[in-house]
């Protein structure tokens, strides 16, 4: 059983105001969103916070006892991101380090999560959602 997840961060200054969108589809074909304000912060940042509020989200819609029984793949815009999380890149941000770490606490917790980079026109919703947030801040 697969989940999909579409996050996606947003900074308005970068750093500026930021925030998160994120959308998650689960198995049955239902699908969950999320967006909310990050405070001041880089898009980065923002990025990554997408991603632990997604996987605790996912926790918690599915239950932790199931979490081992789905796989997870994440979808986001950012080729940083997804490369720093596949280990291509190095992270050397501390802040980007702690997100990174908490990122791979939930991320074990899962039969498998991938990090999948794709176009931002292929991630509309959760961009609009990260937009959507700042835009009622």
């Amino acid at each position: 059983m697969t989940i999909k997840i579409h996050t996606d961060g947003a900074s308005r200054g970068n750093p500026g105001p930021a925030s998160l969108g994120v959308v998650i589809e689960l198995p049955d074909g239902s699908i969950k969103t999320h967006h909310q304000t990050l405070g001041i912060a880089t898009n980065n940042y923002a990025e990554y916070q997408a991603i632990v509020v997604a996987l605790e989200k996912t926790k918690s819609l599915v239950g932790k006892v199931n979490t081992k029984k789905y796989a997870v793949e994440v979808y986001l815009d950012s080729e940083l991101a997804q490369k720093q999380l596949t280990g291509i890149y190095e992270l050397k941000d501390e802040a980007i380090q702690k997100a990174f770490i908490q990122i791979w606490n939930l991320r074990i917790k899962f039969k498998s999560v991938d990090f999948i980079h794709i176009r931002r026109e292929l991630n509309k919703q959760a961009d609009a959602l990260a937009n959507k947030a700042l835009d009622e801040s």
